[in-house]
């Protein structure tokens, strides 16, 4: 699953690291791939991701097994449960000049999905079973890293947050959703929209909502990420805030927000396959 949309500052990373961990404390097995040069998301989870970690940027560029750059992230256990299973493939600074270094190679949209393709294949020789969810966060740009995501998923979420000209920039991203399905991957869909940042003290935010709703149907997770200050604090202690507070709003939220997505999972999920020319207009009360 590829957290895509070109607007910065929506909650892509933020929704990446909390619907993974919430995912592995239900029991799923997680792989998480930061593919933001930025490394947020690999901060969010504790990864260290300082130049010289085996990281994303050595498997698009230099090849290096998937196997070999993922590193376990450190969950509490519940319990007697089982340990959650979560790792993170980490994105360190090489990867702001991946774009130019991809340029010149064959397939260069392609390299994401042929690493976890061979990902998939080294597990099963090693008799280990496949991550239960991929996620993959993407850079704040409609580039050829986010186009690699979108190549080697299946399914895209997108968060919307529920501010002011929210749905800025959607139709691009839909736009080009809808090239990478027509040319490049015929199994993508958009399956999931997360509102994010839901101050319910505002009108505006009740209008963005309903707007979100009223055009993408059941895509739209029941589930709504208050805006949080608890959410904003974690990642600067290296967590999540479903572990660096567990009983706030936002980490019940997220851990709404995996159950649902964990519940739609199979053939039978909400799907959007937009057209290259998908026509999304921004609502008049959006400015």
């Amino acid at each position: 699953m590829t957290v895509a949309n070109q607007k910065g500052g929506v909650g892509k990373t933020t929704t990446t690291v909390n619907v993974s961990v919430a995912l592995a404390m239900r029991g799923c097995s997680v792989l998480v791939i930061d593919l933001d040069p930025q490394g947020n998301a690999s901060t969010g989870l504790g990864v260290p991701h300082h130049s010289g970690v085996p990281s994303i940027y050595d498997v698009l560029i230099e090849d290096l097994p998937m196997l070999d750059a993922a590193t376990a992230v450190d969950l509490p256990q519940r319990g007697g449960a089982q340990a959650p299973q979560l790792s993170c493939v980490p994105a360190t600074i090489d990867l702001a000049g991946a774009e130019i270094e991809l340029v010149s190679v064959v397939a260069r949209e392609s390299r994401l999905r042929r690493a976890l393709t061979k990902y998939r294949a080294d597990l099963n020789r090693s008799g280990a079973e496949p991550p239960d969810y991929i996620l993959i966060d993407c850079p704040p740009s409609l580039g050829l890293l986010t186009v690699n995501a979108l190549v080697a998923a299946e399914e895209v979420l997108i968060p919307i947050q529920c501010e002011y000209y929210a749905l800025e920039g959607l139709r691009q991203l839909l736009a080009n959703i809808g090239l990478v399905t027509s040319h490049l991957n015929a199994e993508l869909a958009v399956s999931t929209i997360l509102l994010t940042m839901y101050d319910g003290r505002t009108r505006l935010a009740d209008q963005v909502a309903h707007e979100v709703r009223e055009h993408f149907g059941e895509l739209v997770l029941d589930a709504v990420i208050p805006r949080s200050i608890r959410v904003s604090e974690a990642p600067g202690f290296g967590q999540s805030v479903i572990t660096y507070d567990p009983g706030s709003r936002g980490a019940i939220s997220y851990l709404e927000a995996a159950r649902e997505i964990a519940h739609r999972a199979g053939p039978h999920r909400p799907a959007l396959r937009p057209p290259a020319d998908h026509p999304v207009e921004r609502a008049q009360a959006f400015g």
